[in-house]
């Protein structure tokens, strides 16, 4: 297996007084797709926004591409090529999707294939056929698939997804399942947070549990599958 392109190791997260993350400890390697799974509040998100620096790390280490980047602002963080895409999606909704695509926009990285407008409409057909499209006048899905395309114009070597298919109908998350292999195809690492199992399964290689702000749970996701005793404890609801 390659080198870990990102590591977080024993990472500590406070809101005010309140002890959020303890220990945590994952890490995610070239060219994978690794789920982080647990129940609402469990503490994806936080972890999410602790590795892009939107909140503090108050113990343990970070590393991108073997950079420390635990004491790095959220925009350095971007720059260096890490993508994150919110739960909350966040597009410009008076912008067009050309427009939100160039907000994105960074210059190229040394070994990569650089992400251009015409590269991601073929992966995101539907919003070939909405250039000019106001982001306010999108879908839900649409508005997803406009804020992935919006990251990789960043041309990141990681993207962090939260909760990519939340809220979304059936046959739109069965496309961004197929969205995500793609994109590992060519070659992204992808780390996402999800409380759908159905989704989790069809995209990733190997997954984190994460229960009360504690990693509880690593496996492949063959091994999760096995596990019913694993899944019963910190995934039902």
């Amino acid at each position: 297996m390659s080198d870990p392109i990102l590591t977080v190791s024993g990472v500590h997260s406070h809101y005010g007084r309140a002890h959020i993350l303890s220990d945590v400890a994952l890490e995610v390697r070239g060219g994978e797709v690794v789920v982080l799974l647990g129940r609402n509040g469990a503490g994806k998100s936080t972890t999410f926004k602790t590795i892009v620096a939107l909140v503090r790390r108050t113990a343990g280490e970070i590393t991108f591409l073997g950079n420390r980047i635990d004491n790095r602002e959220s925009y350095v963080i971007a720059r260096m090529g890490l993508g994150y895409v919110p739960e909350e999606r966040r597009i410009f909704t008076e912008l067009t999707v050309m427009e939100n695509l160039e907000v994105g926009r960074q210059p190229a990285r040394e070994g990569l294939e650089p992400w251009t407008p015409e590269r991601l409409f073929e992966i995101f057909p539907n919003l070939a056929e909405m250039r000019d499209r106001p982001g306010g006048r999108m879908s839900g899905g649409e508005q997803q698939m406009l804020t992935i395309a919006r990251t990789l114009m960043g041309n990141p070597s990681l993207v962090l997804l939260d909760e990519p298919s939340e809220g979304l109908a059936p046959v739109i998350i069965e496309q961004m399942a197929q969205t995500i292999g793609l994109l590992k195809q060519e070659g992204l690492s992808v780390l996402l947070c999800e409380q759908n199992l159905h989704f989790a399964r069809l995209v990733s290689d190997r997954a984190y549990i994460i229960e009360k702000g504690q990693i509880r749970y690593e496996g492949s996701m063959a091994e999760l599958e096995e596990n019913d005793e694993v899944r019963a404890a910190y995934l039902t609801v």
